[in-house]
């Protein structure tokens, strides 16, 4: 029943049979007997069928919601026997915001030393994608903003308060002076971030609320690519500090904040809402409250 539960969640997120099949390792014929076994199991008909995949029936789409919590709570069963065994192990999975990626080995470094047994993966996403992502159980946990978009059930930890500063060549007029206002910030030639990055949403926002629009000469959803045009032209982006103070290491950059007024959104650890945690995600939520920089007043 479990793999037949694993194969289904596997078609609704790849919407294609064969996509579904490839990722879970088996043949076309297989998943679709798997999906057709289990169908019959339960007495309803799970998916739209015709030449292609064409949906979920409403049984379906509930279906699915007990499926994701039957796999995750067998993974769970699963991880903790195995850490009785042979203490904590396995591959810890995390989807980082692009602007929080550069405080990501505070968290990963710590559980390292801790647990050598444990291995991670890090993927750079957007804020919509790691919802996603938890949600059909292909990450453990992500690191977000907590206070902009709704997260749904989800247990969140906070780590600190997204501060915005404007980052730009070392020397440049304004990065001399104490802070800057979104205005001046408006007026400059800008890299920013896509507008599909909730950093971006926010930025544009703020921008917005003091009278000012911008039409950026360079988007792109990597800080690496925008603070490398900035260090190589007369160019300037805007970041968080924790962000900027990973790129102002070799002295070349300089940043200033970007006051009047001054805005700070919260970023944090978000996981699924499943008691009892696995035990490496309940390790990652305490190594994530350890940590928290700016916990909330």
């Amino acid at each position: 029943m479990i793999d037949k539960l694993e194969m289904f969640i596997a078609l609704a997120k790849a919407e294609h049979f064969g996509r579904a099949a490839e990722e879970c390792g088996v043949t076309q014929p297989t998943l679709s007997a798997a999906i057709k076994q289990l169908e019959e199991q339960l007495g309803v008909m799970l998916v739209w069928r015709g030449s292609r995949f064409r949906g979920l029936t409403p049984e379906g789409a509930r279906v699915l919601e007990w499926a994701r919590r039957i796999v995750g709570d067998t993974r769970t069963m699963r991880e903790e026997m195995r850490a009785v065994k042979q203490g904590l192990s396995g591959k810890l999975r995390l989807a980082v915001i692009p602007t929080a990626l550069s405080m990501v080995s505070d968290l990963t470094t710590p559980l390292s030393s801790r647990h050598p047994n444990l291995r991670f993966t890090v993927l750079s996403r957007t804020s919509a994608d790691i919802l996603h992502l938890i949600e059909n159980l292909e990450i453990d946990a992500g690191i977000t903003y907590l206070d902009n978009e709704p997260l749904g059930r989800l247990t969140t930890v906070p780590l600190y308060s997204e501060q915005y500063y404007l980052v730009a060549r070392a020397g440049t007029h304004l990065c001399e002076q104490p802070f800057v206002t979104w205005s001046e910030v408006a007026k400059l030639p800008l890299c920013l971030l896509t507008p599909d990055m909730q950093n971006r949403r926010i930025v544009n926002e703020h921008l917005a609320q003091n009278g000012a629009e911008v039409e950026p000469r360079l988007e792109s959803n990597s800080v690496i690519t925008l603070t490398s045009h900035v260090l190589t032209d007369n160019w300037a982006t805007i970041l968080p500090l924790k962000s900027a103070e990973f790129f102002m290491r070799s002295g070349e950059l300089s940043a200033v904040p970007i006051k009047q007024p001054e805005a700070k959104h919260l970023v944090g650890l978000v996981a699924p809402h499943r008691e009892p945690y696995t035990p490496v995600l309940e390790a990652l939520l305490n190594a994530a409250r350890k940590l928290s920089y700016d916990p909330p007043n």
